[in-house]
């Protein structure tokens, strides 16, 4: 629960008294065992979460399975395109590896975002943050080589021991073989 009180602390800094104590209850564990689902396709989403540890996939597709997102711990997150207009999702958020996570329901977030002004603050912090990432993924994915791109994962710690080799290629939007020849040529 540290980390979440941190992440909330930072993105919500005006909270004051008893407001972060109450913004904290309502807030729930979650845990989620390798390959099981958080959100399956064709579920309207209607929380949004606090990744500790582990790491997630959005996965898009059925007959080839496409990544088209990885959250890794301290990201704060909900499957947007579902959760706004509650329509059924297109994805399946499925766990990497074992994870653990806090969700908070969608109406305990509308009534706080009412209620508290220092929560308003929290919530425009973070989608800012996240459209400045997906933005930069975009650049990312226009602008560099796939090599490069595969090297920026390198600096981020412990990716590798996350994902597998499959999943990143999907990610960068190569075949597992193309990949292959990328990390043979780098090495």
């Amino acid at each position: 629960m540290q980390e979440l009180i941190h992440f909330i602390k930072t993105g919500a800094d005006q909270l004051h008294g008893d407001d972060l104590p109450f913004v904290i209850s309502k807030f729930h564990p979650k845990t989620l065992q390798k390959k099981q689902l958080l959100l399956k396709r064709g579920q309207i989403a209607d929380r949004y979460y606090f990744l500790k540890s582990g790491a997630l996939r959005f996965i898009y597709g059925d007959d080839r399975e496409l990544t088209a997102w990885i959250v890794l711990p301290g990201e704060f997150f909900t499957e947007i395109s579902s959760f706004r207009p509650q329509q059924p999702t297109r994805f399946n958020i499925e766990a990497v590896e074992e994870t653990e996570l806090y969700y908070i329901e969608r109406k305990d977030m509308e009534m706080l975002y009412r209620q508290l002004p220092a929560w308003q603050e929290f919530g425009r912090k973070t989608w800012e943050s996240m459209a400045m990432r997906m933005i930069d993924e975009i650049i990312r994915f226009q602008t560099l080589t796939v090599e490069e791109r595969y090297l920026e994962f390198l600096q981020q710690p412990d990716f590798m021991q996350r994902v597998s080799v499959k999943q990143l290629a999907s990610y960068l939007g190569i075949t597992p073989n193309a990949l292959s020849r990328i990390r043979k040529n780098i090495h």
